[in-house]
């Protein structure tokens, strides 16, 4: 596995690429990676990091896994690479932007330009074997992501977490709430959308109106 992060993040991180857990699962995904079919491709593991630097972050969306479909998982959550069509979760994240912001549906899945925005997109599991959620899940992944979950929350000040869906919401007790803005709902997922538990959150609008409170320049979703 390339651990080519950018810069910035080293200083919080390079203790836990030492630590046991960490060389453990290394040598997990290299394995799976070389007898496997996985993703995002390798140079992709740590896209959230190398398009969001560490002191640019503003806000942060937390995932839980990878697409594991062919083509589509690029290292930031929720994204897709582009010509590749819009998952269903992606679909209803562009259908509450264009509600509550009144912007037209993008044609690209490509959140990349949101991560240069500042927005982190970090899935708490990075890597995943082709056509099986959840395959590389509890091998340290969580462990490492749980911590620069605490390093931005630690070292970085009026950042806003959106936290969609149980799994995400856990990660509330990671947040410093005296220094940060949290947002929660429902999963973009059509099983959570469909029961009125996404659409109409305005997660969009809340988020760049903390940022401009804050004297920050406002996201273009």
């Amino acid at each position: 596995m390339d651990l080519a992060i950018d810069q910035s993040w080293k200083p919080f991180l390079e203790k836990e690429f030492e630590m046991p857990y960490f060389q453990n699962l290394i040598d997990f995904v290299n394995h799976e990676y070389e007898h496997e079919v996985c993703y995002p491709p390798q140079e992709k593991i740590f896209s959230a990091f190398n398009h969001c630097q560490f002191d640019h972050v503003k806000v942060v969306i937390i995932g839980q896994d990878p697409y594991h479909g062919p083509g589509q998982a690029n290292g930031l959550c929720f994204s897709v690479t582009d010509g590749i069509s819009h998952p269903p979760s992606l679909i209803n994240i562009f259908k509450e932007i264009e509600t509550d912001l009144g912007t037209p549906y993008p044609k690209s899945g490509n959140l990349e330009r949101w991560a240069e925005q500042g927005v982190m997109l970090l899935n708490a599991t990075l890597t995943v074997r082709a056509n099986n959620a959840g395959s590389h899940q509890k091998k340290g992944w969580e462990v490492f992501t749980d911590s620069v979950i605490k390093a931005i929350s630690t070292h970085q000040n009026e950042v806003v977490f959106l936290l969609w869906g149980g799994f995400a919401k856990k990660k509330a007790t990671l947040i410093d709430t005296q220094k940060h803005y949290i947002l929660s709902t429902g999963h973009p997922s059509p099983l959570s959308a469909n029961r009125g538990l996404w659409f109409g959150n305005k997660h969009f609008s809340q988020t760049n109106n903390y940022l401009a409170s804050k004297g920050k320049r406002i996201i273009n979703w």
